[in-house]
């Protein structure tokens, strides 16, 4: 596949903020600070290998093949299991790349996640990204505070409290 084609597979998203590019790799290896989802496994070393899970919808494991202090993060996803598309395991073998540069007096993080388009769940999965990436992981890299989804309860927890409640 040539270098346009294969660029067409890729999902890719930027921003500019005016942070250093240390403070916006702190960021973004912060993952638990701005992805919603259970997070289990070290995020911020090279080789460290994660679990990201939102509910029964989404499950993903990634290692980190790349970090490169106040440059650049990348992670390969090693498994993965979408729900909510006919081929549950379409991100294995995907990249996401962090490239941080400074422009200026700014600093850019270009978000890339190689192999996604063309997949079943570009519009959801880029849509999803787009909103973690400008939303939570810039607000995270410019007020020290993310923006991912309040964790989820199950239907037991929520349960156990109405019943709580009820004998109050």
């Amino acid at each position: 596949m040539n270098r346009e084609a294969k660029k067409n597979r890729d999902l890719t998203v930027t921003f500019t903020v005016d942070q250093t590019p240390q403070e916006a790799f702190e960021a973004i290896t912060n993952v638990r600070g701005w992805w919603s989802g259970e997070i289990d496994g070290p995020t911020g070393e090279l080789g460290g290998e994660f679990t990201y899970r939102y509910q029964d919808m989404h499950y993903s494991k990634q290692r980190v093949t790349e970090l490169v202090p106040g440059k650049r993060v990348v992670w390969l996803v090693l498994d993965s299991h979408l729900a909510f598309v006919a081929d549950k395991h379409e991100w294995n073998g995907t990249q996401v790349t962090f490239d941080i540069a400074r422009k200026g007096d700014k600093t850019e993080v270009r978000f890339t996640h190689a192999g996604l388009a063309g997949h079943e769940c570009f519009d959801a999965c880029s849509t999803a990204w787009g909103s973690y990436i400008r939303g939570s992981l810039r607000k995270l890299i410019t007020t020290g505070t993310g923006a991912p989804n309040a964790k989820e309860t199950t239907r037991k927890q929520s349960s156990d409290s109405a019943s709580t409640r009820a004998r109050a």
